[in-house]
C-alpha cells in the first residue's frame, strides 16, 4: 500500500508543479506531459501497482486527449483561432492514463465549472477583458487531485 501513496503522492506534486508552469507562462511543458502519459500507461499496463486496469489506462489517455482536441477544432472553426492550448489535452491523457476512463468525464466537467468561476475571478483579479485567455490547466490539475485523493484506498476506509 505505501508504493500506492507514494505513487499518488509523486502524481499529485508532479500536478502541482504543473499548475505552477501554466499560471506563470500558460504553457504546459510537452518534457512533463508525455512523461505522465507515458509513465501513467506504463504502471498501469506493467507493474503490479496499477491504479487502474491497463485498458482503462489506454483508452482514458486517448479519451483524454481526444475530447479535447475534437472541443478545439470545434471552436476553431467557429472562431477561427484555438480556444484550448493542447497541452492541457496532454495533461487530461496524462490524467487519463493514471486514473482511467472513468476519471476523464469526471475531470473535465469539474474541471470545467471551476474554470468558468475561477477564470472570471482571475481575469478580474488581473484587470484582464473577458475575452482575454487564461490558463485551464490549473483546473485539470486540482480536480485530478481531487480525484486522485478521492480513489484512494486510504480514503475510502476512512468513508
Amino acid at each position: 500500500m505505501w508504493i500506492d501513496s507514494l505513487l499518488r503522492i509523486g502524481l499529485i506534486l508532479t500536478l502541482l508543479y504543473l499548475a505552477r508552469i501554466d499560471l506563470r507562462t500558460f504553457l504546459l511543458p510537452n518534457r512533463i506531459t508525455y512523461s505522465l502519459i507515458g509513465s501513467g500507461l506504463a504502471i498501469n499496463t506493467f507493474t503490479p501497482f496499477a491504479l487502474v486496469e491497463a485498458n482503462s489506462a489506454w483508452l482514458g489517455a486517448l479519451l483524454g486527449y481526444g475530447l479535447l482536441f475534437l472541443i478545439n477544432q470545434a471552436y476553431k472553426r467557429i472562431r477561427r483561432h484555438d480556444g484550448i492550448g493542447m497541452g492541457d489535452a496532454k495533461l487530461l491523457a496524462g490524467l487519463g492514463a493514471w486514473l482511467g476512463t472513468e476519471s476523464v468525464a469526471f475531470i473535465l466537467m469539474t474541471a470545467s465549472l471551476f474554470g468558468i468561476v475561477g477564470g472570471a475571478l482571475w481575469l478580474k483579479y488581473q484587470q484582464l477583458p473577458r475575452n482575454h485567455p487564461f490558463p485551464f490547466g490549473p483546473f485539470l490539475a486540482i480536480t485530478g487531485i481531487i480525484e486522485i485523493l478521492w480513489s484512494s484506498q486510504l480514503v475510502q476506509s476512512m468513508i
